[in-house]
């Protein structure tokens, strides 16, 4: 007889749910900031990669291009984000900070990372880092 389905044993529901926990965490945290977890992707990837083509952006950020084009004109419009010609390539332009994107990303980093402890704090810290391990095999 085949087992039964059980919502909650899915993984797919499971993995929905303990999403739902990290973007609520994420919207209280980055309550100040204004900015939802894609902006804060993009702005944190920028951060730390200097610059980088819209296309590179999206990949280094796992978004769409239909996303990540939103993302980065809603960044755009904050004066948070701004393009430059590439160097290597005159017909691209690259994104990157501006300074008042970089001082913002500066005040929140240590958010963000606040952010994954709340995420993660009902585990211990072994239960902590075999789930994030677990989900780098997934992703």
């Amino acid at each position: 007889m085949p087992r039964r389905y059980v919502l909650e044993d899915q993984v797919g529901h499971l993995l929905r749910r303990a999403h739902q926990r990290a973007t609520q965490i994420f919207l209280e945290t980055f309550d100040e900031a204004g900015l939802t977890p894609t902006q804060w992707a993009a702005l944190a990837r920028l951060g730390e990669e200097g610059a980088a083509s819209q296309n590179h952006l999206g990949r280094l950020t796992a978004m769409d291009p239909a996303t990540v084009q939103g993302v980065i004109q809603r960044l755009e419009k904050r004066g948070l984000i701004d393009r430059e010609p590439d160097p290597d390539d005159r017909r691209r332009t690259r994104l990157k900070l501006t300074a008042e994107g970089a001082e913002l990303v500066t005040r929140h980093t240590a958010d963000g990372a606040k952010v994954s402890a709340l995420t993660l704090a009902p585990l211990t810290a072994e239960e902590a880092e075999t789930f994030l391990d677990l989900l780098r095999k997934l992703a």
